[in-house]
């Protein structure tokens, strides 16, 4: 979805520059700023998604004791 909003954000700018009336130029570059706005925004939500956790990363245990202020329990990796 985020590179359909980048080719039409760029599609309405070309547009926004071959236009010889002012009202016309003045619409298309109205939405060309949005659809930067839009594409900015779905490009840093792709981004934050990707470096999240997943929600099924911690036990029932291990959130109970997060919320008791505790230490979760620290599962021993075998890195060989």
């Amino acid at each position: 979805m985020r590179w359909i909003l980048l080719i039409a954000t760029l599609f309405a700018l070309v547009i926004c520059f071959t236009r010889h009336t002012g009202g016309a130029m003045g619409a298309w570059l109205m939405l060309s700023l949005l659809g930067i706005f839009a594409t900015v925004l779905a490009f840093v939500q792709a981004r934050i998604s990707a470096s999240s956790r997943d929600d099924g990363m911690l036990s029932e245990y291990d959130l109970q004791q997060l919320r008791a202020g505790k230490e979760p329990l620290k599962h021993q990796r075998d890195d060989g």
